[in-house]
């Protein structure tokens, strides 16, 4: 509830107020909707707003405001306020759009471009992994086409983004893990500027990746609890049936062998066990670490999920020893300190959740803000190069996050990546 105590009028403004506009975000210029007033020219564009009364935060205010100018009776005042009409030479009409609303709407619909995307290339992932058996051949073209859109994007495209979805159209039902270790693999084929050849041949592994669990019965796929030993030497068998069944499809020989390979691992703690680490394919060390990485985000068992965050700092910091630490550090470049899907806490306070990262920007990634007076269908979203004097303070589990923050912000249990063309951004 608002202090009425608190409330000064525009001409008592001055340096070091908090104040708080009591408008929409869409209805003033400013990055946030409260703030401590930094010079004269910000009072200047708080007044040409046209509110006459304003909120300000005592405890947060450097300074008191200033004394009224000719205050009048209180009568006078509740006439002023009411019945006075504006002078002939302001126009009433509303305020021009400004060039951050401009900026709002390249990003919704950048991220809403995105997700439709999305979903389009989650269903032919889906149909070709579910169908390669019954229709090998149209199962392969249908994933070829999706992965060569992504290699022009990732590979041809100066600046890309990876984004997490988070949007009105998917869910955490369209998570699909394939898909996931696609664009995770496709973005490090960037980053380690990898031949189009090979990114191809990258993307196709990536999607089938796991089709040897075709075989695996399906309650050691499902079960939450850690696997007996049985069960875990049943499941492992999947990198071979998954090689197998490549040759059978018609899937290229190295496909086939970087599907095999998929779960060796650097310190020769992975599987097959027969399988020499440094003879393993360095196409195949990608898929190893970025299914790792995936894995951790979204097991089986929501509950011991780890954060974006978390799980590189996991693997950063306890189990590098798996992977080639070269590939670790790329991955890490990647998605961005701050990986998409996070939820954080900014330098002003405010809760948001990370939305795209540009990983030649790692630090200053797109958030979507905790706004309870912008519409959840129209969320408050900044990219964070273009506001320098805002920094992410600290990551934190959803569960951290304040009921009303965690309700707006409405983070995936499941995070679903794609990645497309960056929007540029205002130097």
């Amino acid at each position: 509830m608002h202090n009425n105590n608190n409330l000064i009028d525009v001409s008592q403004l001055r340096v070091g107020l908090y104040v708080h506009l009591d408008l929409g975000w869409m209805d003033h210029p400013f990055t946030f909707s409260n703030f401590k007033v930094k010079d004269e020219t910000q009072i200047s564009t708080i007044q040409k707003i046209g509110l006459k009364k304003l909120r300000y935060d005592p405890k947060r205010s450097d300074c008191e405001p200033l004394p009224k100018a000719d205050a009048p009776t209180e009568d006078a005042s509740v006439v002023n306020q009411d019945e006075v009409a504006p002078p002939a030479h302001v126009d009433p009409s509303p305020i021009e759009p400004i060039p951050k609303q401009v900026r709002l709407k390249q990003l919704h619909h950048a991220l809403e471009e995105s997700e439709k995307k999305f979903l389009v290339s989650c269903d032919v992932v889906r149909i070709a992994t579910n169908n390669i058996l019954m229709t090998p051949q149209a199962s392969i073209q249908q994933a070829a086409l999706t992965v060569d859109d992504m290699v022009e994007t990732a590979l041809m495209e100066g600046d890309v983004a990876i984004h997490a979805l988070n949007g009105n159209r998917s869910s955490d039902a369209h998570y699909l893990h394939p898909m996931n270790v696609t664009v995770l693999s496709l973005m490090m084929a960037k980053s380690i500027e990898m031949s189009k050849e090979d990114a191809r041949l990258l993307g196709m592994a990536a999607i089938f990746h796991d089709i040897g669990k075709i075989e695996i019965s399906g309650k050691v796929l499902l079960k939450q609890a850690p696997l007996t030993k049985q069960e875990q030497l049943h499941f492992e068998q999947h990198s071979e049936i998954g090689a197998r069944m490549a040759k059978e499809v018609g899937l290229p020989a190295r496909v086939g062998k970087i599907i095999l390979q998929h779960h060796v691992h650097a310190d020769g703690s992975g599987y097959p066990k027969q399988i020499k680490p440094e003879l393993t394919d360095p196409l195949a060390n990608i898929i190893a670490l970025v299914n790792w990485y995936d894995n951790l985000c979204n097991p089986n068992d929501h509950a011991i999920a780890k954060t974006p965050y978390e799980a590189l700092a996991l693997m950063y910091t306890h189990q590098r020893n798996k992977f080639d630490s070269n590939l670790l550090k790329h991955l890490i470049k990647t998605v961005g300190i701050y990986p998409p899907g996070s939820t954080v806490q900014l330098s002003t306070g405010v809760y948001a959740i990370v939305v795209s990262v540009n990983p030649n920007k790692p630090l200053r990634p797109y958030v979507m803000l905790h706004d309870p007076l912008a519409d959840r269908l129209e969320p408050h979203i900044i990219d964070l190069r273009e506001e320098p004097s805002i920094s992410i303070s600290q990551c934190l589990r959803p569960n951290q996050l304040p009921k009303d923050a965690l309700d707006y912000l409405n983070p995936r249990k499941r995070i679903s990546y794609f990645l497309d063309a960056d929007i540029p951004h205002e130097e």
